[in-house]
């Protein structure tokens, strides 16, 4: 049975310098003029060194349909990076995960999506091992695939529009996926 997703989650704001200056429900803060705000990327490994990549279900807000790394999402207000990652890897990918590490600490970025929807975080870039095989939810992932690491630097490189803008930065930025 997956968990329950929190109802109203609350996104941590923050000012320019990264200062938490308070916090807004989820969904209001998605929009064409989106705060700056306190979120998370992580790409999850298995055990042959291949990197777990999905595809963003259709019903998401931003970016539908678009292949990212193997999950995003926000700490909620006082919940550890830690608690947050296992979180959203439970709901998204009924995914238990091991050995979780920073790899990408200071990573930042703004995008805009086709419909105007602006992405506007400061997200920590996390790698972690896979303790299980993912089942995905549905809601927010609706196909997944296991790559090498140079497989998917050369998709992102020849085809950027099928993969989320934060996925092409990371990569750009990222020298391995070992921390």
């Amino acid at each position: 049975m997956r968990p329950v997703e929190v109802l109203e989650e609350l996104v941590v704001l923050l000012d320019e310098s990264g200062r938490e200056i308070g916090t807004a429900p989820k969904l209001s803060v998605h929009d064409t003029d989106t705060a700056l705000h306190l979120a998370f990327s992580c790409h999850v490994l298995n055990s042959a060194g291949e990197v777990l990549v999905t595809r963003r279900a259709l019903a998401k807000k931003t970016w539908p349909g678009v292949w990212t790394n193997s999950f995003c999402g926000h700490p909620l207000p006082g919940e550890s990076f830690t608690d947050a990652i296992e979180r959203r890897a439970r709901y998204e990918l009924g995914l238990q995960i091991t050995n979780l590490r920073v790899t990408l600490p200071d990573f930042r970025y703004r995008a805009v999506d086709s419909s105007g929807i602006v992405e506007n975080e400061i997200c920590p870039v996390y790698v972690a091992s896979a303790a299980t095989d993912p089942q995905p939810n549905p809601n927010e992932v609706m196909e997944f695939a296991w790559v090498e690491p140079a497989a998917l630097q050369r998709s992102v490189r020849d085809a950027p529009w099928a993969f989320s803008p934060w996925l092409g930065l990371q990569l750009q930025e990222l020298t391995s996926f070992n921390a």
